[in-house]
């Protein structure tokens, strides 16, 4: 098993086990939260394969399989379904046993102008680095579609993202070179900030907040469609 595969068996065990605790039973909410990881994935991947392919990150075939599906090794596709599911899990576990962990409208409406004004200026300002712009694209898009739907997940997503981080620090920095010789998953720092914490690159934090954000936005949506 490579590195790769054994980072993502470990970050979905858990979660995926406890999915039928009797409390949570997460499972039960499958029918809305696989579609949503699903269709976000099909639109991250499809990004992830052009960025890939000229050349804003990469990956070494020393910590992946051999398999590859349009220039990225298996790992990276399950990569989109093992993340979101296993954040989406915090997430409503959080919401469960925790349920008054939650920012008032004007703080998260605070947080989230403070975000705009930030993604803004970095758009603008690095325009000619694709990862800078692309991860700036993303959270803008979040922050939009969050002030529609009047800061209704957000008041919550800023609270769960703080647990979430503790694994996706560990996973992440793995990925990207602490503590191995060479890194997973290499960047072109031309298109990026070069701006890291431990080796992860700071626009990696803006892309995993946009898409798990995404993957809760669109498995809401379902949710009350299907309950009508």
């Amino acid at each position: 098993m490579s590195l790769y595969s054994c980072l993502l068996f470990f970050s979905i065990i858990v979660p995926l086990l406890l999915s039928f605790e009797n409390k949570l039973q997460f499972y039960k909410k499958w029918i809305y939260i696989l579609p949503a990881i699903t269709i976000v994935a099909i639109v991250y991947i499809a990004c992830d394969v052009y960025l890939t392919a000229i050349g804003v990150w990469g990956f070494n075939s020393l910590y992946h399989s051999n398999i590859m599906i349009f220039g990225l090794p298996f790992e990276e596709w399950l990569f989109f379904i093992v993340v979101p599911y296993a954040s989406i899990f915090i997430h409503e576990s959080i919401q469960l046993y925790f349920p008054k962990y939650k920012l008032s409208l004007r703080t998260t409406k605070f947080i989230s102008l403070f975000f705009t004004i930030l993604f803004i200026v970095i758009a603008v300002y690095f325009f000619d680095k694709i990862y800078s712009l692309y991860s700036s694209i993303l959270m803008l898009l979040t922050l939009f579609i969050n002030w529609l739907d009047k800061n209704k997940i957000l008041s919550i997503y800023y609270i769960t993202f703080l647990i979430i981080l503790v694994p996706f620090l560990i996973v992440n920095s793995i990925l990207t070179g602490t503590g191995i010789e060479q890194e997973v998953v290499w960047y072109n720092n031309n298109e990026n900030l070069n701006i890291r914490l431990l080796t992860i690159p700071m626009e990696d934090f803006a892309y995993g907040f946009s898409m798990i954000y995404f993957s809760i936005w669109i498995s809401e949506k379902l949710k009350t469609k299907l309950k009508k």
